[in-house]
């Protein structure tokens, strides 16, 4: 099994060699044309990394917003009070039995 100290120097090493060759693409390009769009690599990648910033912001408000839209609202502060009343009583009653067992064998 791969170590976890391989893993990280692989991740390491493929971030260096992407960011080298986007720096050299971006700043010192070749003459190369993208056929389909028929534009330039610099202007390629410009796009791109527009493209990928929106795509991560957007995606992560329309994440947030459908977290916000499915999510139930939460209980009242009332119910919850009530509710931890109810099991503070119930804990006294079990409390107060088993007092009253203790003392019974005693």
């Amino acid at each position: 099994m791969v170590s976890d100290r391989v893993i990280g120097v692989g991740l390491v090493v493929v971030s260096l060699v992407v960011i080298l060759v986007y720096f050299w693409l971006l700043f010192i390009p070749p003459g190369w044309i993208i056929p389909l769009l028929n534009i330039h690599v610099t202007e390629f990648l410009i796009r791109l990394t527009v493209m990928v910033g929106v795509l991560g912001v957007f995606g992560i408000l329309a994440w947030i917003g459908y977290t916000l839209a499915t999510t139930p609202p939460p209980k009242p502060i009332e119910e919850i009070e009530r509710e931890i009343e109810e099991e503070l009583k119930k804990l006294e009653k079990e409390m107060a039995e088993g007092v009253a067992k203790a003392e019974g064998k005693q």
